[in-house]
């Protein structure tokens, strides 16, 4: 009998590299259908999550098990395949013989029975030769070798050595791998951090208070927040509470810091653009003690409607949502205008799995020109003496340093030394 979590995490596999289906939401609709919850779910997104982010080690350990090129495997005996490496290669609690037996009974569920001898073969292969499976594999001495033992795709590997040096290039990838950080911001309209914190601990969660300001060196007019809360291990049933209640809301300490950066003050009018879905809206408006404008601009209707309901959820009247492309411009004036601009979320990679096999260079080159032109409108929205913040959740040179010219304050937060999302932030002036 196949265990549940081990079967969401094939279909989800299934449907990422077979059909182009993002992870997460595979993920999360599989697992509703099938009323997975707890320990279960917390295992199934594990073993999915996991072996589509190690999906480059893992095929170069098939690579040497196998006797045929991958292509020319079927996609369920791959699936089936990649699910039981990665259990054997990096998930130490599943004992041998029932990661092997379990991806054999998967390759035959899915209609491959004629394939289960060859799973059986490569996988109990796979388990005697581990060590030397892993030692070749671990060697990240070039930018190839690199994306081998941190699975990440060649160019991105070969980009980070060449803008960062071969030593934090090497941090970069293998942070990419570990589990994000589970960070969440206090609505301070509603209750107050330490009384959010209290009730966590009573729960037995294990969380406590991170200013995001911490993370960097504030400008001296910046108003640190301390609303962010990072919970280490399981969330429990208190938390997700919370959320709907619009008491906290799922934010990384990088992302928070944008803000913290913008400095947003009560009574202002403020211009939030590409802002689904309405995390950073919710904040600035929060901050603003909900008493001033935000103006929210976003083109996609369904992320319109999350930003929308973002702040019903948060109990915000100060928010307005226009749906409308950010590229076309919008009327000037605003105090503080906010940028967290498209980009190719290289910094974000540890929370999102499937991340990493969609971007490219031809991503990078799009976004560039978009990046260029959205900037244009956003200064050209700013009252004279104005703010503007721009900021990408990406590590790459292009998208972020080479866009500004004319900043005050630039910080590039990076995954491996902040344990956060690597957000890059820049705030600039408008003198005329």
């Amino acid at each position: 009998m196949i265990a549940p979590a081990r079967l969401i995490a094939f279909e989800t596999l299934r449907t990422t590299f077979e059909h182009g289906a993002h992870t997460e939401r595979e993920f999360r609709e599989a697992a509703d259908r099938e009323g997975l919850g707890g320990r279960e779910r917390a295992q199934a997104q594990r073993l999915a999550f996991g072996a589509v982010q190690r999906r480059g080690t893992i095929d170069a350990a098939l690579e040497r098990l196998v006797d045929r090129p991958l292509h020319r495997v079927d996609p369920p005996v791959l699936a089936a395949l990649r699910l039981g490496v990665y259990e054997l290669l990096f998930a130490d609690a599943t004992p041998d013989h029932a990661a092997v037996d379990q991806a054999v009974d998967l390759a035959k569920r899915a209609g491959a029975a004629h394939a289960s001898g060859m799973v059986n073969a490569v996988l109990r292969r796979a388990a005697r030769e581990r060590d030397a499976l892993t030692g070749s594999l671990s060697d990240d001495s070039t930018p190839e070798k690199a994306a081998v033992a941190h699975s990440a795709p060649l160019w991105l590997a070969r980009m980070w050595w060449q803008e960062l040096g071969p030593d934090d290039a090497r941090a970069l990838l293998a942070a990419c791998n570990r589990p994000a950080e589970k960070a969440f911001r206090v609505n301070t309209l509603a209750t107050q951090p330490e009384a959010v914190l209290e009730r966590l601990q009573t729960a037995g969660i294990a969380a406590h208070l991170a200013p995001s300001g911490a993370l960097y060196a504030p400008l001296a007019s910046s108003r640190i927040g301390t609303e962010m809360i990072v919970v280490e291990g399981p969330t429990g049933d208190v938390v997700p509470e919370l959320v709907v209640a619009g008491e906290l809301t799922p934010q990384s300490r990088g992302s928070a810091a944008v803000v913290d950066v913008l400095d947003p003050q009560p009574g202002e009018h403020i211009l939030d653009l590409c802002a689904g879905p309405g995390i950073k809206t919710g904040q600035i408006a929060e901050r603003m003690g909900d008493r001033g404008e935000v103006i929210s601009v976003e083109s996609d209707p369904r992320r319109a409607a999350e930003v929308a309901e973002q702040a019903r959820r948060l109990g915000l009247r100060s928010v307005t949502v226009i749906e409308s492309d950010a590229a076309a411009g919008t009327a000037p004036g605003f105090d503080r205008v906010l940028l967290d601009a498209p980009c190719s979320d290289l910094g974000a990679l540890a929370s999102r799995p499937d991340a990493r096999w969609r971007k490219s260079p031809a991503t990078v080159d799009r976004l560039v020109e978009l990046q260029a032109e959205l900037l244009e409108r956003a200064r050209e929205a700013l009252r004279p003496g104005g703010t503007l913040v721009y900021s990408t959740c990406t590590i790459s040179s292009r998208e972020n340093e080479g866009q500004i010219e004319d900043a005050e304050y630039t910080i590039q937060l990076r995954p491996d030394r902040d344990r956060t999302t690597g957000f890059f932030i820049a705030r600039l002036k408008r003198d005329d």
